[in-house]
């Protein structure tokens, strides 16, 4: 959608949005390149024993086409949610592309959920299918008979109570005819983090795809270029690596790497880069990080063109690495789930400011507003909105009127963090007006963790907050307060800890428990979390003994 100019102030100038009546987000990311260029490679999967394989977008077209067959010869329906419960695989990207084709709703899964957010997630947006794979059919098979919208269950490999994926795409049909879906349709819903109450699923219509693109062009530098390959760590399942990445990428035509680490390692992402000739890529500022202390050069191999970083604020100290490790400027961007990629930074087009988002991507309205929704001037702090219509907002928070209605201050959509725009239009990121946890890239809702937490035998009630940490930026703390008759001690800490991380996810988990007789209350009863940040606060300042 960007055409390149000489100043970012023209590139803002000639922008115009072109969003069709009618989209498919598996139309347009797969089956037009698989009829204009069908032997052109769309995927290069890696599995973990090293075997790579690539798909063609024809492939993709033929076998998304089965599957979105399979799906309807099942009883599904239009608007129908699936869940998808996968990590980065081809299974993964097939069964995104069935699901817009057909005209269902797809319900990403992150593969690293456990029992207690996979049954919300599927209860709350009322699946009638999962695909997912053995480990997957095994967590959701104990869950049926909590799951009553759920009918049907397809697993690559099998497993218990559900159909094998192979099997079901190796008996349905090639040919499909894609749903004629309109730009605002619901394509998709990804559960997103919140203070208070049930973590919130954020509809999007099929726009989001043309949406972000601007965001996606931007911070890689006028991406699509000649010999582009994308790759990124981040799971599938998160806007970020979904719409950050696979799509967007798809789209322009260009090819996409993927591959599952079980663990984060820096040689091995370097290996992968330069095996695969990665070009451009999309790093969580963690795994900047963790690269930089693995301290050697990349690999000979890798020549990426472009970097692109979101989640947290990137300082001097990354910046610089990048520029000596790769000669080239990460480019940070900013959005949440609700509204993603509409700010950023472009190094070929206009300076990088250390500690800066970036600007407002060509295409959004990005202001600064006070709590009553009015713009403030440059230079003074206020919340970070986004004014509406925007193609890559999102619709509305499934079954929630209430906290959609609350999103927003009057055609603003408020994204909870404080922060300021200064003369230039550069937006410096201050802090947070929510309690939501930022840790290694995650956004981490308070609310779930507690929620699991009080389901310890052992706990009485609970609290957790983000405290500050050099490599994840914060980390999960739970304050405990136990039940009487009970005694806290390092072995019942563990415990609490393994017992959030088995229901929810490693990433969710408290890493410092701390064992309490009382916590602060509002006079409604209400967790003050600002409270106990203030203490971990006073403590970190305290002189040390």
């Amino acid at each position: 959608m960007l055409t390149r100019a000489e100043s970012y102030e023209a590139l803002t100038r000639a922008f115009r949005w072109t969003i069709p009546a009618r989209i498919n987000i598996g139309v347009d990311a797969c089956d037009r390149h698989a009829e204009a260029r069908p032997d052109a490679t769309a995927l290069v999967f890696e599995d973990e024993s090293g075997t790579t394989r690539r798909y063609s977008f024809a492939a993709l077209r033929d076998l998304s086409n089965r599957l979105a067959n399979a799906l309807a010869g099942l009883g599904l329906a239009r608007g129908d949610r699936v869940g998808i419960y996968l990590p980065q695989s081809p299974e993964t990207a097939l069964a995104h592309l069935a699901v817009y084709k057909a005209g269902f709703v797809a319900v990403p899964l992150f593969a690293l959920f456990r029992a207690e957010a996979i049954e919300y997630r599927l209860a709350d947006s009322g699946a009638r299918a999962v695909i997912t794979d053995s480990a997957g059919a095994e967590t959701i098979a104990a869950l049926r008979d909590r799951l009553p919208d759920l009918a049907t269950v397809i697993a690559v490999g099998g497993g218990p109570g559900a159909q094998d994926f192979q099997a079901v795409v190796d008996r349905a049909a090639t040919r499909f005819t894609p749903a004629d879906t309109a730009a605002d349709d619901p394509a998709v819903i990804i559960y997103t983090s919140g203070t208070t109450g049930a973590p919130k699923g954020a509809l999007h219509g099929h726009r989001i795809l043309l949406g972000h693109l601007p965001g996606v062009e931007f911070p890689h530098d006028f991406f699509p270029q000649p010999g582009d390959c994308f790759w990124t760590p981040a799971d599938w399942a998160w806007i970020g690596g979904l719409f950050d990445v696979l799509m967007p990428a798809w789209f322009h035509g260009v090819p996409v790497v993927a591959h599952r680490f079980q663990k984060f390692d820096p040689d091995a992402a370097m290996a992968l880069m330069a095996r695969h000739a990665v070009r451009n890529v999309f790093f969580p500022p963690t795994a900047l990080k963790l690269m930089r202390q693995a301290g050697p050069k990349p690999h000979p191999g890798v020549r990426l063109r472009s970097i692109g970083s979101g989640g947290e604020t990137l300082g001097d100290a990354l910046l610089d690495w990048g520029r000596d490790a790769f000669g080239l400027t990460i480019n940070e961007f900013y959005g949440q789930t609700e509204c993603n990629l509409v700010v950023g930074n472009c190094a070929v087009l206009m300076d990088v400011r250390p500690g800066a988002m970036g600007r407002a991507v060509p295409g959004h309205r990005v202001g600064v507003v006070d709590g009553a929704g009015n713009e403030v001037a440059d230079g003074t702090s206020g919340q970070i909105a986004i004014r509406r219509p925007d193609p890559v907002m999102f619709l509305r928070y499934w079954n929630n009127p209430k906290a959609t209605a609350e999103k927003f201050a009057g055609d603003w959509l408020l994204t909870g963090d404080i922060g300021r725009r200064d003369a230039d239009g550069y937006f410096w990121y201050e802090g947070r007006a929510d309690d939501v946890i930022t840790s290694a890239g995650y956004r981490i809702g308070p609310a779930e963790i507690e929620d699991c937490l009080l389901r310890h035998e052992a706990v009485a009630m609970a609290a957790a907050i983000g405290v500050p940490d050099a490599l994840r930026t914060e980390i999960v703390k739970a304050f405990v307060v136990l039940k009487p008759g009970v005694a806290g001690d390092a072995a019942l800490a563990r415990a609490i800890q393994d017992h959030v991380r088995s229901r929810l996810a490693a990433h969710e988990y408290p890493r410092l428990v701390e064992f309490v007789e009382a916590l602060p209350l509002t006079a409604t009863g209400k967790i003050m979390r600002r409270e106990l940040r203030a203490r971990e606060a006073a403590k970190a300042a305290a002189p040390k003994a």
